[in-house]
Formats: C-alpha cells, structure tokens, sequence
C-alpha cells in the first residue's frame, strides 16, 4: 500500500508576503519524505479574446487582462527565482507543481486543496488593515474561513506591518521563564495581574472538575 503523500499547498500572488509563504511551505514539503508542494496562483481577470467564460468582477476596470498563458509563464519564473533562493539540504527536494485557475482566489485556493485533499494550506498575510484591506480582500482569511484542512498563516516581515504593531517579547520576561521564576517579569507582572493555571493531574473527583491553581 503507497504512503499517504504530504500535500502542501501554496498560494501566491507574486509579492514579498507570498515569497515568505513559499519559503516556509517548501521547507514543510521538504521535511517530509513523501512531500509535495503544488503552488497556485488564482485570477478572476483573463483575455477576453481566450473565449472563456470568467467572473462578472474581470469587468472592473482596475483589474488588468491577462492570458493564461503569461500568468503560466510569471508562475514559473516566480518558482524558479524561489527555488533558486532555497538554501541548500541535505533532504529530497519535494516535487513542485504549478497550478493556474480561474476563479476568486481564496476560493480557487481552497477548491485546489480540496482537490489534492491537502495536508496543509500556507498562505501570506500582507498585514493590511482598514479600507486597504477591504478594498483588496483577505485572501487569507477567506482561505482560513474555507479550507478543510489546517491553514498556516506566514505573516510578513515586522516593519511591514499595519500599526498598532506588535512589540518583541520583552527580554527581562523571557529570562524570568527560562530561569523559571514565572511568566512576566515584575514590571509586565503588573499589567497581566495573576496567572491562572490548570492542572489535569490535581484532579479531585470524576466529574471532570479541576481546581484553579493561582500563581
């Protein structure tokens, strides 16, 4: 009996955020011996003079037509210049596939991984909030709030995020758990108040009831 293949399926739309999201999820495909990474690229805005049948949204005039044929070729370069930037291992390089389909693209992304019966979807995030974010869509989040199988979110780098952004841990808290003095040091001890804390293993009856342990 074949071994289950370990199905990674990425989207992309050509930008930093999706090159960040190709890098992490060759390096899922790549970590399993059966790996495969299939990577898509959706559009809803194709040549009108293809004679195919697209989205009544391919008619915005801010969408720009493209053939099939040049978003293939952009598809390929992009891997290409991906694979080139992979670093060098030691493991079996997964088999890669390119994959071009018509359709909105969270829900073209989404269709493919159900296709493939996935084991994982790896999108970008472009960290775009407000009406950016509502005037381009999540594509993230539609995939989130469609896939069946797990979705992992690669955000992108911390200087191109939206404000509020978000702070590093602080260094003081970090030692306080490596040398198990608690979670927050004394000035962050502050501003999260008291820990709580279950533990399964201080169980007191069967009816599934645990104390609440306060640190």
């Amino acid at each position: 009996m074949s071994k289950k293949p370990y199905v990674v399926v990425i989207g992309t739309d050509f930008s930093k955020a999706a090159e960040r999201a190709f890098a992490r999820a060759y390096e899922l495909a790549e970590a399993r011996e059966s790996g495969e990474l299939h990577v898509v690229t959706a559009t809803i805005a194709v040549d009108p003079d293809a004679g195919l049948q697209t989205s009544p949204y391919a008619g915005w005039g801010a969408v720009p037509f493209v053939s099939l044929d040049e978003l293939q070729a952009r598809l390929m370069q992009h891997i290409d210049a991906r694979l080139r930037a992979q670093p060098a291992t030691a493991g079996q390089p997964p088999k890669v596939t390119a994959h071009v389909v018509i359709e909105v693209p969270s829900l073209g992304i989404v269709q493919l991984a159900s296709d493939l019966d996935a084991s994982v979807i790896v999108v970008g995030s472009h960290g775009n909030h407000g009406l950016t974010r509502w005037l381009l869509g999540s594509v993230a989040e539609g995939v989130v709030r469609q896939a069946h199988c797990p979705v992992l979110v690669v955000p992108p780098e911390p200087e191109a995020l939206a404000s509020p952004k978000i702070e590093p841990p602080c260094p003081r808290c970090v030692e306080a758990r490596r040398a198990g003095a608690g979670t927050w040091c004394a000035q962050h001890s502050e501003r999260h108040g008291r820990r709580h804390t279950y533990h399964q293993g201080d169980r007191v009856s069967a009816d599934a009831s645990f104390p609440l342990v306060m640190s």
